[in-house]
């Protein structure tokens, strides 16, 4: 079993680069693999030519797609998929082979453990039409935030890995990355605390659209695919 981390792919905007990795590695991997998209997925879509065309090519992959949410996606229609336990955590299938790891959760895959927090603000949604390319779910709630603190608090604090949307607010910063609302800057807060309180041996994000490594731990994606 192996993992393979993506960041953003935008629908079929940026899912080339999945195409190209998994095609130069034709037989490596299987269902029994996964690869986690780091939010901005487009399963859910704004446009259902769109969204069917990305999971049609996400279900052609020879591996399970797991993914946390990011800003870009239609939150109506993912959380209206039926909530349920999987590997330990909360999941929305979509798909038999398509998985959305949900806000706050700690799984555990055959020994390796690893939490998920989706979620971040769009500096774009003055663009963008309410309930249709934009919904106010793209930021956390209390109660998620309460769910994921407490969730790691029963592993006492420990996991291989940490995947999210968007940065912890000192690595955002480090990054040359300012908040611009309460709401982000609560969000980035929040996982920097994940970080002060958490033992995890790498931290991988999307978000930014960059490829930038920060601390020897912090790992934002865009272009870059990464096998664990």
């Amino acid at each position: 079993m192996s993992f393979v981390i993506s960041g953003d792919i935008h629908g079929t905007l940026d899912i080339g680069k999945l195409i190209k990795f998994f095609g130069e590695r034709e037989g490596k991997y299987s269902k029994e693999d996964y690869l986690i998209i780091c939010g901005d997925v487009g399963v859910c879509g704004f446009s259902a030519q769109n969204e069917a065309e990305t999971r049609k090519i996400l279900r052609n992959l020879p591996v399970t797609t797991l993914f946390i949410d990011g800003n870009h996606e239609n939150f109506e229609q993912l959380n209206s998929y039926a909530v349920e336990e999987w590997n330990g955590g909360k999941v929305h299938f979509i798909e038999s082979d398509i998985i959305h790891l949900m806000r706050g959760q700690v799984y555990n895959i055959d020994g390796t453990t690893f939490f998920t927090f989706g979620g971040a603000y769009s500096i774009d949604k003055m663009y963008r039409t309410e309930g249709i390319s934009w919904f106010p779910e793209e930021i956390p709630t209390k109660k998620e935030y309460e769910e994921g603190f407490n969730n790691l608090e029963k592993v006492d604090f420990k996991v291989d890995y940490i995947f999210s949307h968007t940065a912890p607010r000192e690595v955002a910063a480090s990054m040359g990355y300012g908040e611009l609302s309460d709401d982000e800057i609560e969000l980035r807060q929040y996982l920097q605390r994940i970080a002060d309180f958490t033992e995890f041996d790498a931290w991988y994000f999307g978000h930014f659209h960059e490829d930038t490594e920060v601390e020897d731990m912090f790992y934002c994606l865009y272009d870059d695919v990464v096998a664990l």
